[in-house]
Parts: C-alpha cells; sequence; structure tokens
C-alpha cells in the first residue's frame, strides 16, 4: 500500500535507530471517509491541536466537504475554473496550439480551460473562428454568450454559470472589447487556479499577468503546466487557490513554516539597539543555515 510505502521512506530518512522508532506511526492510514470524518470531530473538540493542516485530494464534493466541516485550516481548491484570453495581438498558430491543448490534453484535470475570452477584434479578423474550429474539430463542444453565437465561435447559447467546471470536452466562449473587460470577466468568474493570455503586446499581457487575482497566471503557455511536477516542485502535494501561507502547486517546502532560533555569543538587548545614537546597530545580513 502506497502509506506503507511512505512510511517506510520516512523511518529510512531517519538519523538513528531511536528516531526510526519515533517515525514508526508518523504516516497513518484513514480507510475511508467515515475514518476522516471522525479524525475532523475529534481534532475540532480537542483542547489542543491533532492536525496542523488537511489537504483533500479529490472531487469537488470531496474538497467542498472537508472545507466546511472542520475548523482545521484546508489547503486546497474546490474547482478549477481555468480562462484564456485570446488578445487582438495573437499569433493564430500560437492561439490555435495553445487553446486545443489547454482544452483537449486533459480535459477533467483542474488545470484544463473552461471558458475561452475572443477579443472582438479577433472575430472580424477570423482568428477567432480558426480557434473555434480548431477546438470544435478536436471534439470540443462550445456554448457561450449570444455575441458568441452570432459570430460563428459557439453553437448555442450556455445554459451553465460564468463560474462553472465542465471536467469534459465542452468550454464557454464569450466575446470581450479587450484585455480590461477580459480582466474583470476573470476576476469576476475564475476558481482563482490558472488562467492564461494569448497575446504578442507585451504590454497587453501585462496588464492581465498583474491585474488578474489567480495562483497561477500565463503568458503564451498552456494552463496545463500549472503542476507542481511541471513547476520543478519535485511531486505535487497540494494545489492553493488561497493566499495563506502557500498557494498554486505546491511541494514540500510550501508544508513548512519557521522556527527562530537565536544563539548570542554576548549579552543581546534591545536596549543597546534604541535611540538616536544606539551602542549597536543591526547589520541585516544573509547568514548560512545550518542543517
Amino acid at each position: 500500500a502506497l502509506h506503507a510505502v511512505v512510511r517506510a521512506a520516512v523511518v529510512a530518512a531517519a538519523p538513528d535507530a531511536a528516531a526510526a522508532a519515533d517515525l514508526e506511526h508518523a504516516v497513518s492510514l484513514l480507510p475511508d471517509r467515515d475514518a476522516v470524518a471522525r479524525l475532523l470531530a475529534a481534532c475540532d473538540a480537542a483542547a489542543s491541536p491533532l492536525v496542523d493542516l488537511v489537504v483533500p485530494r479529490g472531487s469537488n464534493a470531496l474538497v467542498k466537504h472537508v472545507q466546511a466541516s472542520t475548523k482545521v485550516p484546508v489547503l486546497g481548491h474546490a474547482d478549477g475554473v481555468c480562462h484564456v484570453y485570446v488578445d487582438a495581438s495573437a499569433d493564430a498558430s500560437k492561439a490555435v496550439a495553445l487553446c486545443v491543448d489547454a482544452k483537449c490534453d486533459y480535459p477533467a484535470a483542474c488545470n484544463a480551460a473552461e471558458t475561452f475570452l475572443f477579443h472582438e477584434s479577433t472575430v472580424a479578423s477570423g482568428l477567432a473562428k480558426t480557434v473555434a474550429d480548431a477546438l470544435r474539430e478536436a471534439g470540443v463542444e462550445l456554448a457561450g454568450s449570444p455575441a458568441a453565437v452570432e459570430a460563428g465561435l459557439a453553437s448555442a447559447e450556455t445554459t451553465k454559470p460564468p463560474r462553472h467546471e465542465h471536467g469534459c470536452l465542452a468550454a464557454r466562449v464569450e466575446v470581450v472589447s479587450g484585455v480590461t473587460e477580459a480582466v474583470a470577466f476573470v476576476n469576476a468568474h475564475s476558481s482563482g487556479h490558472t488562467d492564461l493570455v494569448v497575446a504578442e503586446d507585451s504590454a497587453a499581457a501585462e496588464t492581465f499577468l498583474r491585474t488578474v487575482d489567480s495562483a497561477d497566471i500565463f503568458h503564451n503557455a498552456s494552463t496545463r503546466f500549472a503542476d507542481g511536477f511541471r513547476f520543478g516542485l519535485g511531486a505535487e502535494l497540494g494545489i492553493a487557490t488561497g493566499r495563506i501561507h502557500a498557494r498554486g502547486p505546491v511541494g514540500v517546502d510550501g508544508f513548512l513554516t519557521y522556527k527562530w532560533l537565536l544563539r548570542s555569543s554576548d549579552v543581546h538587548r534591545v536596549a543597546d539597539f534604541a535611540g538616536d545614537a544606539p551602542a549597536k546597530r543591526y547589520t541585516h545580513k544573509d547568514l548560512p543555515l545550518e542543517g
């Protein structure tokens, strides 16, 4: 079983036999959701913390259930409503490649695109239709706003809310007046996971990158890159769309907090550093870390 393999790896990393014995119970298996519920209930009732952090990995329903049923901090995300904005300056071949990859590489993934926003000028130029046709050819069912239907970008008006995770070969299409409207739409309806701007205009791209409020915002790179392994984190232990304390794909380092150790070879008093003519001054420089 996976938990046994993880436990063996943790124990093997111990520096000595005593530490190894202490780590024998560091990894445990909760066999089902009832066991999880009992543990969380015990945590909420305990005088001191039994569990510091919960990282639910599973369906939207599971994550929402865990978030709503415990006082223990939860690191995770309930859904992945990712957007792709195709700017007026977008290169046609890049737009096709990125939109198809973002939607079709793995449609059920939380970093798959769910909504495509096209600058209104791409409708007149034919770029939007080119991208929409490529998506349809890849098997994607497109529904959208009346403007999208009128432009031939969607087969029917959508019946889904703006914030909706299809999780399959289906997507929403919208036509926007520019990057400002695109950003407003994303910030209103995104789940804060990953959003992409396809553009050759660096100013438009920077506006999108700096004003969209999501964990991952990409320029001319597929939303599917939002992954711990692809980010070089070694492994993805979770994805967080909140702001505290880790955000985006989270590796082992994202689970760590700090413990400050202050060692003095003299007697250090705050009073010595105070006043207009302090006896001692702060240097604030990086020091080598031990261990």
